[in-house]
């Protein structure tokens, strides 16, 4: 067989016969590789194809490929690949797995998980909730904190590169009318433009790192042991070398082009939470945008190559396109605080309202639980101690809130800060900012019965919130002070709540 000369490889890994089995073998089909399906194994092949962006046109090219990919992605699901497979043939003709004769194609072994267990497939069943999306932040954080740092260029330039080949990308399409094209570029420059020094900041920082590259929902699933990330980018270092923030702006920007803007805010959320990276809330927009036009042009070149008789892939096209060119529209800052006693639904309205709150991804919460379990090193649902609880503690934890926002509001987002702020100075040093940054404020006090409150208490799921009984009978205890915010009746259903919120966000106490 000729080095080069894939027909027989591919013939071979189609059979059923070559694993030992009777069943048909499932081929999935990509423009740079296929994969064999079969049993429990996949079996995964990189087309001999030489591309702008990857080379895999020679069997060792090949192999350095598979090897690459088995490394990099082991890093965050180790269990998934299993390493690479040499087909040889043998002395009599015949190919087989890793023979004594000569190697003429290679491929990666991955165990097989359903493919019903794809995000992408979850989302389109609704089996997306805010509870995976949280595990989903934590694992992208956790595989972040361990990828390696790179220094190959300034933070400004790694995403002024991909603005390049976005704009080339488009000038190979006729999806796109010139006019429209010309804008969109003309807008992603001024963008980059005003994040030009934060970015270079951020890569001095070391948050240019070697991450996955291509973490969209289809290069996510769900395993026994929780989700996990598989398929990074492993043929081109250039492209998976960015900004983590560029890297978790894949995901974000397909949930909310998908429809779940409640769970993108979630996504976005939590992995801040873990990651204290409230300065880089203000990038998010701008690379969610980047995100939407590369889908944009990518799909508006599949078209010029392979054609559209039906329209849906133009029509994909163009929805990415207008997405990118909305996401790039100027939106003003604002500051909205929740308060109330223990029990009151501060938490479920922050949720609700955050991602209607502002454009995509919604607002920033920022939350005294949260805040205080990560000053001491705990999950959001592990019990903190007494002490965690007295007055300096929380000082500190009021502190840190009001510094958080402000880090949001000066980059130009929109924060909403959750805490019981039933003492008046806490009240008034959240408002302080917006006095400091000339902002729009709106401040909220959720009212309900001494009943009301015990009863969610004791009857909640543990939680963020460590609040008991006897907590909240100290807090009614508590004189509130002059109340100058808005009060709201949280004794009915959230949605009323929320309701009445967004009647006066329009008219900032």
């Amino acid at each position: 067989m000729n080095i080069h000369d894939q027909s027989a490889a591919i013939a071979f890994l189609s059979a059923a016969e070559t694993y030992g089995e009777t069943g048909a073998v499932k081929i999935i089909e990509t423009h740079i590789s296929l994969v064999f399906l079969i049993d429990g194994r996949a079996y995964k092949l990189k087309r001999a194809v030489k591309l702008p962006y990857a080379d895999f046109s020679t069997y060792e090219l090949r192999l350095h490929y598979c090897r690459r990919e088995v490394e990099l992605n082991s890093r965050a699901t180790p269990d998934l690949y299993l390493g690479i497979r040499r087909i040889t043939r043998e002395a009599d003709g015949r190919l087989t797995f890793d023979g004594a004769g000569e190697a003429v194609e290679v491929v990666v072994e991955m165990n097989r998980f359903a493919q019903h267990d794809l995000f992408d497939r979850m989302a389109d069943e609704g089996k997306l909730d805010a509870s995976l999306m949280e595990e989903t932040a934590r694992m992208i954080a956790a595989v972040h904190a361990q990828a390696p740092i790179v220094h190959t260029a300034s933070g400004s330039a790694n995403l002024g590169g991909v603005l390049d080949i976005n704009a080339a990308g488009f000038a190979t399409s006729h999806v796109f009318p010139d006019d429209a094209v010309a804008a969109l570029n003309a807008a992603f420059r001024s963008a980059w433009t005003d994040h030009i020094a934060l970015m270079d900041r951020r890569e001095a920082e070391g948050k240019v790192r070697l991450c996955h590259g291509d973490l969209h929902l289809r290069n996510l699933f769900l395993s026994a042991a929780g989700p996990r990330m598989f398929d990074c980018i492993d043929f081109n270092d250039q492209i998976a070398t960015v900004d983590v923030l560029y890297d978790l702006a894949f995901l974000l920007m397909d949930l909310w082009h998908r429809g779940f803007p409640d769970l993108a805010n979630v996504a976005a959320n939590r992995y801040l939470d873990i990651t204290h990276d409230d300065e880089g809330f203000s990038l998010l927009p701008f690379f969610m945008a980047v995100r939407a036009a590369v889908r944009a042009h990518v799909t508006g070149t599949q078209i010029e190559s392979g054609g559209d008789a039906g329209g849906k892939l133009a029509h994909s096209a163009e929805t990415y396109f207008d997405f990118a060119a909305s996401l790039l529209t100027h939106r003003l800052p604002r500051l909205v605080a929740i308060g109330g006693l223990s029990g009151s639904g501060k938490s479920t309205l922050a949720d609700r309202l955050a991602p209607r709150l502002a454009g995509p991804p919604g607002a920033r919460i920022l939350e005294s639980d949260r805040i205080r379990k990560a000053m001491f090193g705990v999950a959001a649902n592990q019990q903190l101690p007494p002490e965690a609880y007295r007055p300096d503690v929380s000082a500190k934890v009021y502190a840190q809130m009001v510094d958080r926002a402000r880090l949001v509001i000066e980059g130009g987002g929109t924060a909403i800060v959750n805490a019981v702020f039933d003492r008046p100075d806490d009240r008034r040093h959240i408002s302080a900012i917006v006095e400091q940054l000339g902002v729009p404020f709106s401040g909220f006090w959720l009212d309900a019965g001494a009943d009301t409150l015990q009863s969610r208490i004791a009857s909640r799921p543990k939680g963020q919130s460590d609040a008991t009984l006897d907590v909240l009978e100290m807090q009614l205890a508590r004189d509130l002070g002059p109340m100058d915010w808005h009060r709201i009746d949280a004794t009915g259903a959230i949605d009323d709540v929320l309701e009445a919120v967004e009647a006066l966000l329009g008219q900032p106490a």
